[in-house]
């Protein structure tokens, strides 16, 4: 999936001149977490994220401090070293940046210009989706040796049954290097007969477990 089927493109920005104040109204009456800092050309300059603004207000401690702080402007308090990402660039390398970065944000551009946002409550939705999770079914999960040719022969099984299959995705097998784990969902709430023909063709079915075997 590409980035530019799930980012947000309704934006809402601000200027470096504009005020905390400005940025804290913004984040109360939208519900959002983290606002771009654009230029005159729509050319993203920093990122002011909730935490920034919260820090640089008057604390509640001090009632005879004076509201001059929220005055400042964006500039003061917005990180300018932001990490973007393109349209076109695919899910999994941006979770990857979110990861490594350690952020929860990243604005979208093209031709350096401001086009979209992402964050890290939209990667985790998109997993739920392509995940298939979002959906009535029922996952299994086989070990297989880790060779080519292993993914066609367990979704011929599945396809015999005329089973359509939401997501698959496929991980190693910890305790030996030599397996990997396909996991898939199937539609259906009642697995047990593609279960039955797995076995049946000699594949170790994980999940879900024979009666009888332990955890």
């Amino acid at each position: 999936m590409l980035i530019e089927e799930m980012m947000k493109t309704d934006v809402h920005t601000l200027n470096r001149d504009d005020t905390i104040e400005d940025a804290l109204i913004m984040l109360s009456n939208h519900h959002i977490r983290h606002i771009p800092i654009v230029d005159e050309n729509h050319h993203v300059i920093g990122i002011v994220s909730d935490r920034d603004v919260r820090d640089a207000s008057p604390s509640v401690f001090h009632k005879d401090e004076t509201v001059d702080e929220l005055k400042n402007n964006l500039g003061s308090i917005m990180t300018t070293q932001v990490i973007t990402v393109h349209p076109l660039d695919f899910v999994e390398e941006v979770a990857t940046i979110f990861y490594e970065h350690e952020i929860a944000c990243v604005p979208v551009t093209s031709n350096e210009k401001l086009v979209g946002i992402i964050t890290e409550k939209d990667l985790l939705y998109t997993l739920i989706q392509l995940t298939g999770t979002n959906v009535q079914s029922s996952q299994i999960e086989v070990k297989v040796p880790n060779r080519p040719g292993m993914l066609p022969g367990v979704v011929s099984i599945v396809g015999k049954r005329k089973v359509n299959i939401s997501s698959i995705l496929i991980y190693p097998y910890k305790p030996d290097n030599h397996f990997k784990v396909i996991v898939f969902r199937v539609q259906t709430m009642n697995p047990n007969p593609i279960i039955e023909d797995l076995r049946k063709s000699e594949y170790d079915v994980l999940w879900p477990k024979a009666p009888g075997m332990s955890l």
